[in-house]
């Protein structure tokens, strides 16, 4: 945050951010768990979650840059940027997940 404070009384920036980071985490550790769980499933299935994993963090740092990016915008113009990056990644990491479990699902069935 800047010295200026934060930009509005009702911290909606920074409840955003928060948002964005508790799902960004909860994507990381479901990847981990699937990880535990498909671990029979063969090194395809871990290599997917593994990536959910690396997704989720890219979503924690991308929303955790887009904030500071933000409160500076706001506090200069009043303007805010859009979430572009951010949600790009958090989509791509539950495709991955999507991905890996189906994987998962689909081996057992054939097995």
């Amino acid at each position: 945050m800047s010295e200026r404070g934060p930009f509005d009384e009702g911290l909606q920036a920074e409840r955003t951010l928060l948002a964005w980071r508790r799902t960004a985490l909860s994507f990381a550790v479901a990847s981990l768990m699937g990880i535990k769980v498909m671990a029979d499933a063969g090194v395809a299935v871990i290599v997917l979650a593994l990536a959910g994993v690396a997704l989720g963090g890219v979503a924690y740092v991308v929303a955790s840059a887009r904030y500071r990016t933000a409160h500076a915008q706001l506090v200069t113009d009043g303007t805010a940027p859009r979430p572009g990056l951010a949600l790009a990644a958090m989509s791509a990491s539950v495709l991955v997940l999507g991905v890996a479990c189906a994987a998962y699902v689909f081996a057992g069935a054939l097995s």
